[in-house]
């Protein structure tokens, strides 16, 4: 019989650490801001000043392998406090997401822990190719969904964001820091009178980005920013974007007329 790895949780905020939390056996929950806690979960506060403690909390728990769910923002550290470890991690403050999920990949695999991704626990957190819930998007917002995911693409190596909205061929946003809800309300206080299309809202990965950290996601929240803008749809890559509360969604893209495609 093949032994289970125990699994560390690097929970931020939102709903995906505690899904992946009632997905896995025994899985211990670390905390380095103040989130909820799930009941009855083996629970670890930590300062990322001090991972090495944490490396040896996690190691004396039986943890072979580490997931990261949920928002995390970068956080403020006190640099006195910086162990080896975290001061490997300070140096990249200064740059792209992408260059510091890589390193803090690199940081604990460095430590023996295998990093797991949120789908490959929940493989439904993901949708298959083909999946297309509501209505049957037409030919603009097949060439509207085109467009943003070129910009994306187009924009990956300078680490923008996930996340575009195009109508009618133009550009209405582009996901940066501030976020995807930011960036649908932005949209949202467009004039109509700019708009030659009700649009279509496209969340994907970066080209060439690691899957098993950051993993963009999208929920209930997202469609009702997306209505809130006044756009038709949104495109997913099949495989590639967490969908939290499936059914939720599916049953609020229905209700609006709007489209989720899975591509």
């Amino acid at each position: 019989m093949a032994t289970v790895t125990r699994t560390a949780i690097i929970a931020g905020t939102g709903q995906l650490p505690q899904v992946l939390a009632a997905a896995l056996d025994a899985p211990v929950y670390v905390t380095l801001t103040d989130v909820a806690v799930p009941k009855g979960v083996d629970h670890v506060s930590a300062r990322i000043e001090k991972l090495g403690k944490l490396f040896k909390e996690l190691k004396s728990r039986g943890v072979e392998a580490v997931t990261f769910a949920g928002a995390m923002a970068r956080p403020k550290v006190n640099p006195v406090l910086l162990d080896r470890h975290a001061l490997r991690l300070a140096t990249c403050l200064g740059k792209g997401d992408d260059a510091l999920l890589r390193e803090v990949i690199a940081v604990f695999e460095d430590q023996g822990f295998a990093i797991r991704s949120a789908i490959e626990i929940c493989p439904d957190l993901a949708l298959p190719t083909g999946t297309l819930w509501g209505r049957k998007p037409s030919a603009t917002d097949v060439s509207d969904a085109a467009r943003a995911h070129a910009v994306l693409d187009a924009l990956s190596p300078l680490d923008v964001g996930q996340g575009a909205v195009c109508a009618g061929g133009q550009m209405l946003g582009v996901e940066t820091l501030q976020g995807t809800n930011a960036m649908l309300g932005f949209v949202a206080a467009t004039p109509a009178h700019l708009r030659r299309a009700r649009g279509v809202f496209v969340k994907a990965p970066k080209a060439g980005q690691d899957l098993r950290i950051d993993v963009p996601t999208i929920g209930l929240e997202t469609v009702e920013a997306v209505i809130a803008a006044g756009l038709g749809g949104l495109v997913v890559p099949a495989g590639g974007v967490i969908v939290l509360d499936r059914t939720g969604v599916k049953a609020r893209v229905e209700e609006a007329g709007l489209f989720l495609h899975a591509i």
